[in-house]
C-alpha cells in the first residue's frame, strides 16, 4: 500500500529488504496525494508476470486539489494523474466500496464514513469543480483490514483523513469482528489542527484497546509520544525496514 513522496526511497527499500514485487499479489492507493504517490510507475513497472491490481479511490484522480495558507494564498497539492497506472500495465480498481485482495485475505476499506464528533479532516482542504470551490473531505483516502485467527483484526490506514477511530470503527462494522489486535498507519494528528484532538482519539482509543499500536507517517511526535506514555505495552516504535510479526 502506497509509494512514498519520491521515486527513490521504495525502490531503494525494496532492494534493500531484498522484496521481491513479482511475489506481490495486489497493490493499493490509500489516497491520491502526492507524498503517497511517488514511486508508483518505478515501484509499478517492473512486470514479469500478468497485470495485477491496484485499488484505488476515483477521488484519487481530482487535479485541482489546494490549502490555503494563513494569509489565504491557494497552496497546489498535486494528486494522482489518471493513465500512470495502466502505462505500468496493471489493472486500476477503481472503487468506494471494500473490495477482497490477495486470495481474499486482505479487505480494503472503501470510503471511510464520517461518524466521530471530533474527527474533521483538513480544514483548509478544498477542491475545485466546474468554476465552484468546495470541501475537500478526502474521501479517497481508506486502509486495508486483515482478521487474524484467535487476534482480532489488523487496521492499516493511509493517512486517517477520516480520522482513526472512524477507520477502524468502519473496519469492525463490515468485517463483524469487534476485537483489534493491531492498528498501524498514519493517525494525522500532527499540527495544530491535530493536537487539538489528540486527547480525545487516545480517549477513544482505549476504549478500542488494541494489543500493538503503531503510530507513523502523519501522526506527529507529539501525538507520538501521548500514544506511547498511555499505551506503553502496545505501542511500536516503527520506522523504515521496521518487521512486526502478527
Amino acid at each position: 500500500m502506497d509509494f512514498g513522496i519520491f521515486k527513490i526511497g521504495v525502490p531503494h527499500n525494496l532492494n534493500v529488504l531484498e522484496i521481491d514485487l513479482d511475489r506481490i499479489e495486489a497493490f493499493i492507493i490509500s489516497h491520491g496525494h502526492h507524498d503517497h504517490v511517488g514511486a508508483i510507475v518505478e515501484a509499478l513497472s517492473p512486470l514479469s508476470r500478468k497485470p495485477r491490481p491496484v485499488v484505488v479511490h476515483p477521488d484519487a484522480f481530482i487535479s485541482t486539489r489546494f490549502r490555503t495558507s494563513p494569509d489565504g494564498k491557494k497552496v497546489p497539492i498535486p494528486s494522482l494523474k489518471k493513465g500512470l497506472i495502466e502505462e505500468t500495465g496493471n489493472e486500476v480498481v477503481e472503487g468506494r466500496s471494500p473490495i477482497l485482495l490477495a486470495s481474499d485475505y486482505v479487505l480494503t476499506l472503501g470510503e471511510i464514513p464520517r461518524i466521530t464528533d471530533f474527527e474533521k479532516g483538513i480544514p483548509t482542504a478544498f477542491y475545485e469543480q466546474g468554476g465552484e470551490i468546495l470541501k475537500d473531505l478526502i474521501r479517497d483516502d481508506t486502509g486495508i483490514v486483515l482478521d487474524i485467527k484467535g487476534k482480532g483484526l489488523v487496521v492499516i490506514s493511509g493517512c486517517a483523513h477520516a480520522g482513526i477511530i472512524n477507520t477502524v470503527r468502519h473496519a469492525q462494522e463490515i468485517t463483524g469482528v469487534e476485537e483489534i489486535f493491531c492498528i498501524m498507519g498514519g493517525f494525522h494528528l500532527a499540527g495544530p489542527n491535530g493536537e487539538q484532538v489528540t486527547e480525545r482519539t487516545i480517549e477513544e482509543m482505549k476504549k478500542i484497546n488494541p494489543g500493538i499500536i503503531v503510530p507513523c507517517h502523519c501522526t506527529g511526535l507529539k501525538a507520538a509520544q501521548e500514544f506511547e506514555k498511555v499505551f506503553p505495552k502496545a505501542f511500536v516504535l516503527n520506522a523504515s525496514g521496521t518487521t512486526i510479526h502478527l
